[in-house]
């Protein structure tokens, strides 16, 4: 569970403020430490989502780092008073942690994605990051009865990484249910990140990153995103509400009410 001040509070979400640099560092630090940690990355749709599933909320209440992911977090805090320093982009903190693990020597595990898409993330990563040891993949499509030899192939493979790709918020609630008995030193959802290692998917071009619109272009190369979307115009409300307004429950024009976290 994380310590200290250095957060910001976000529609009741604690996010750190911290660079991409400092965020490697931190989890440097885990990795070190060998304890079980959780890094989240945290989006509006994740925020949101926080607002009905209790289990989620108190999930990123004790993840260990929650980074801000997405433009939008960035933009709640500057508009709430509170500015973050950067958007950490949550591929992108993977990419400098895989960078990392191949300078330390840090065994790592790709979980996720549907089948073979892990397998070709992993070469593509080895060919990028020299003497990256993935010690082990598995896709995201394992059923109730698999999960055990899934959990039996973690262990075994003793990573000190393990990059989850099973979408929000399940990666997130199955890396809090496991990382106990896996005994990971990190644990950190990746969302889509393996599909683009992959090849399956592309990331939106850097001049379309530069000015904020990698979610436009995500919503026009796969459209059923436009619903998952929706989540950025009722976190923009709620958060000049909680800016200007004087708070009320979230039945009401539906605003989410104020938390204490």
């Amino acid at each position: 569970m994380r310590t200290g001040s250095n957060h910001i509070d976000i529609l009741g979400v604690k996010i750190d403020d911290v660079t991409l640099g400092e965020a490697v560092g931190r989890i440097k630090g885990f990795v070190q430490a060998g304890s079980p940690h959780l890094v989240v990355t945290c989006n509006p749709e994740m925020v949101m989502t926080a607002f009905t599933d209790q289990l989620l909320a108190e999930i990123l209440r004790r993840a260990d780092l929650v980074v801000p992911d997405g433009i939008g977090v960035v933009w709640a805090s500057r508009v709430l008073k509170r500015p973050l320093t950067q958007r950490v982009p949550g591929i992108e903190l993977m990419e400098a942690a895989l960078a990392e693990a191949a300078r330390e020597g840090w065994r790592v595990f790709l979980l996720g994605s549907e089948p073979g898409v892990a397998e070709r993330a992993a070469q593509a990563m080895q060919k990028s990051f020299a003497g990256l040891n993935i010690v082990g993949t598995h896709h995201g499509f394992f059923s109730r009865e698999e999960e055990p030899q899934v959990l039996q192939m973690i262990k075994d493979a003793m990573p000190q990484i393990l990059f989850l790709a099973l979408g929000v918020p399940r990666q997130e609630k199955w890396a809090a249910a496991h990382l106990g008995s896996l005994r990971v030193p990190v644990a950190m959802g990746v969302g889509g990140s393996l599909n683009v290692w992959a090849g399956v998917d592309r990331r939106a071009p850097a001049w379309m990153r530069q000015v904020h619109l990698e979610w436009l272009y995500r919503i026009v190369r796969q459209p059923w995103r436009l619903r998952r979307a929706m989540a950025i115009p009722r976190f923009m409300a709620a958060v000049l509400w909680e800016r200007f307004g004087e708070g009320v429950s979230e039945g009401e024009a539906g605003r989410p009410a104020k938390r204490d976290r």
